[in-house]
This record gives C-alpha cells, structure tokens and sequence, in this order.
C-alpha cells in the first residue's frame, strides 16, 4: 500500500475534520520591520478539505481494509494555500515510522498531542539539524493546524510530509539500499559539469576617494583586476582615473583549472562632493539595472540558455578610519542598500588606528547599525542550520573587518608576502596578527562566495522580481478597466 499525501487534509485517521496546512518557505527566513523581507508570492483562496471521504486505516501489517475504491489512501498534506500540488507518496515503512512516533507521544491514546511537541518529534525523526528545512517551518504550522493547542494524526502527517519536500535529510525515514548504486558519482558529475561550465562572482566596492578599494580588491585576487591604484610602478607616471559614473570592469582569473569569470564594479568619488545628498542613486540603480537585464532574459519567450549573470553578489562598504563612529552618510547609504546587495562594512587602511582604537571603533560601529536597524551579510534569520549559524556568528564577531591591502611583495625570511613597508616595521597583509584581510579574502572567496551568489538570487532577486511582476499585473489589470 501507498499513502498518497496531496494538497489538502480529506480526512482525519481519528475522526477529526481534514484542514489545510499553511507553510513557509524554508529557504528564506525574512525580515521585517525595515529590515529584509523574503521573497513574496500572490497567494490565491484555498478550498477547506471537509466533506471528504473517509480514509482507511491501515493494519497492522500495512494492507488497508476493505473500502469501496482501491487503490492508494489520500492522506493528510501540508500545501501552500491556494496553490495545486501533486503531493508526495509516502511508503509503508515510512508510514508506520509517523504513526509508531506519534503514538509514543500519544500516551493516553486520545488520538490528538500537543502542538508544540512536532519539532521535538520531526528532529527525533528526521535528525537534529536537517538542511534546508527552516524551524520555523515546524513551528508555526502545528499552532495553526491545531485546535485547542492539540493536534491529530493527520495533520501531523501532513506536516512531516511538508517538511520531507524541503529537506533530502530524511532520517529513519529514509531507504536503505541493498549494494552498491552508484549515486555517489554525482558529486563528481557535477563538478566536471560546472569546471567546463565556469564560474561568475560579481564585487562592488564603495566608499570614498583614497580609502584604497582598487589596492584591496587586486590583493584579493592577487592580480590587477580593479582600476589602477595609486601606487605607481617602478618608472611610471602615476594616473588616477576618475569617473562619476559607476564603471563596472570584468575579468577571467583561472586557478588549478577552475575559471572565474569576476567583475569587479568600481564607484570613485563617491561622497567626495560637498553636497553628497542622494548620491547613492547612481549606485541603487546600477544594482536595479541589473536584476532588470537578468529578469527581463528570464521572462523573454527564447531565452538563451546560460543567462549572463551581472547581478551585483557583494558590496564592500569602506568607512574611513575616523575611530569614532560612522559618518551619517555611512548609516545612509548602507540602509538604503541593505534590502537589496548584500553588504560586508570594511575598515579601510587599519593599519592607521592601533589595536585599542581598532577595537573600539569596531564596537560603535556595530552599535550605530543595530541601532539605525542595518542588516549586513551575512544576516542571521537566513541561516539554514546550527552549523551555519555557528560559522556566521564567529564572522559577525569580527565584523567589520579591519584591513589593510597592498600588492606590493616583500621579502621576509626568505619568503615573499604582500605587505607595506613603513618607517616602523613591515605591515604583513595576510597576517592574521597585523590585520583582518585574511579573515575577509577567507569569507568572500573560500566559504561563502557561494552563498553570497544564492543569497543573491533567492531573497534580493526575487524581492525585486516580485515587485516588478506586481507592478505589470496591477498595470496590465488597469489597462484592462480602462478598455
């Protein structure tokens, strides 16, 4: 026998009435109250599943009794309201895993538990920290499927079933093969697939003229891939270019066969002026601009079919090293930017503060955006599991980084390092005990340059496409009471 799980609750394996199950998504947890907000869907009304049939209840050996239509069991099934699913099917085995599960809570068999009990249940089943699936997820529907706090067979069924569709981290649910299958190969299937594909990383850097933005983003990817710094080379004039528009300048960096496609989006002279007033506009409609092209590609009848991805991934903000606290075009900017790039705050030059003023810098700071509300990557309500909200919370300690960039190599002990060299020592810009750029180089591109590009796509991209799909529905429905 199967139990099929569909869209709606037909009936109750206690007697009680089928309901639907209200879900949110996993993979954004969103923000609100000025801060960031997951990605919308126009919902439509959902049809209440009472009057349904009554379901079967399974034997003990897993074969249903006897009903007038044969065949699989609708069972209970956590949907999206007003959205049609094919719904999942569940096997015996994993059927009775719920049941046996339920029924150990269940003591006094009243055929209901507590609400609050799923999430202890679904982590006992599926295991502690199953990825991909938000606990929000587990808690919010309990509270709205229940009555009276109390929750029945069926809809636990249906809850567990909407938790299986967002995670592949079944635990006993899971099947046990018998031998070798071979899927383990798609790690590497995958991998050959994307080295001949490529990869692509878009950087913005912002911040004033001087704060060295060009210098950093060369020694991130020790090369010259930023405009030319004001260094100037052995026997050359020393040129600044200045623009006033932003400029966005793309590269192909290869490394151990992995080629990188990186564009690095310079924005010189930006509050350099006396009234700085909205100039950030330049820069939010370059980001717009963007997510435009790749929106309207995505949208368009015969799209190619590897659309070019210019959306910007990461913004480094570069605060000067005042010591004091941010500037109030620093708190500007970074609120207006927060909800739609992410944005890493850097202190530029650092080697100018010592390690007490560093440090309190770094605290007031952090204090001025909590207090003006800024969320800056990467922000804590789109976290996935324990273990990633583990590593993130180590890097927000440290934030904002603290750094010093050179390309510009030095001999010490026999090994070359990036530094500067001043009148007091040697500058090391990947020591750890002189700045933070490793810290930095280590997050952007060795553990989160992946995430930065996901984050991009799935809660920036979408609050934009929502929105502008909106805006031509509501558009499109005026132009039709106009007719």
């Amino acid at each position: 026998m199967s139990t099929i799980v569909n869209g709606s609750v037909n009936a109750s394996m206690n007697g009680g009435h089928g309901m639907q199950t209200p879900v949110r998504s996993p993979a954004q947890a969103g923000m609100t109250n000025g801060k960031m907000q997951q990605p919308r869907s126009p919902a439509t009304p959902a049809s209440q599943g009472r009057g349904s049939p009554a379901m079967p209840t399974p034997t003990a050996t897993g074969n249903p009794k006897a009903t007038s239509t044969p065949g699989p069991t609708q069972v209970a099934g956590g949907s999206v309201p007003g959205t049609k699913q094919q719904g999942m099917t569940l096997s015996d085995d994993q059927y009775q895993v719920l049941r046996k599960a339920f029924h150990e809570v269940d003591t006094e068999k009243t055929g209901s538990i507590d609400s609050s009990l799923v999430p202890q249940i679904a982590k006992k089943i599926l295991g502690a920290h199953p990825f991909g699936l938000h606990n929000d997820g587990l808690l919010l529907q309990p509270k709205e499927v229940g009555k009276n706090g109390l929750i029945q067979f069926s809809d636990f069924v249906g809850i567990m079933s909407e938790a299986m569709s967002q995670t592949t981290q079944w635990g006993a649910l899971k099947t046990d093969i018998k031998g070798y299958v071979g899927i383990d190969t798609l790690q590497e299937q995958i991998r050959k697939k994307a080295l001949k594909k490529g990869f692509e990383f878009n950087i913005m850097v912002v911040g004033a003229s001087g704060l060295g933005k060009s210098t950093l983003v060369n020694t991130l990817f020790k090369a010259k891939v930023s405009r030319r710094s004001c260094a100037p080379e052995k026997d050359q004039i020393p040129i600044i270019p200045k623009t006033v528009e932003v400029k966005a300048i793309s590269h192909v960096i290869e490394e151990n066969g992995v080629r990188l496609k990186l564009t690095v989006t310079d924005t010189p002279g930006f509050g350099d002026h006396i009234n700085n007033e909205n100039c950030w506009l330049p820069i939010l409609e370059f980001i717009n601009e963007q997510y435009e092209k790749f929106l309207s590609e995505e949208i368009n009848i015969s799209r190619k079919k590897q659309i070019p991805d210019s959306r910007v991934h990461v913004c480094l903000y570069f605060i000067a090293p005042t010591g004091h606290s941010l500037k109030p075009l620093d708190t500007e900017f970074m609120k207006k930017l927060d909800k739609v790039v992410n944005v890493i705050p850097v202190i530029a030059k650092a080697d100018t503060l010592t390690v007490e003023e560093r440090t309190l810098f770094k605290q007031r700071i952090m204090a001025d955006l909590g207090r003006e509300g800024i969320s800056t990557y990467p922000m804590k309500d789109l976290e996935m599991d324990d273990e990633d909200a583990q590593i993130n919370e180590s890097l927000r300690t440290q934030m904002p980084f603290a750094v010093v960039g050179s390309d510009k190599s030095h001999t010490v002990d026999g090994n070359e390092v990036l530094g500067r060299l001043t009148n007091w020592g040697l500058i090391e810009v990947e020591n750890p005990n002189h700045c933070e750029f490793a810290n930095l180089r280590d997050m952007l591109i060795r553990t989160h340059l992946q995430d930065l590009k996901d984050v991009t796509h799935s809660i920036h991209y979408e609050n934009f496409r929502y929105e502008r799909l909106q805006a031509r529905q509501k558009f499109d429905k005026a132009d039709e009471s106009r007719c």
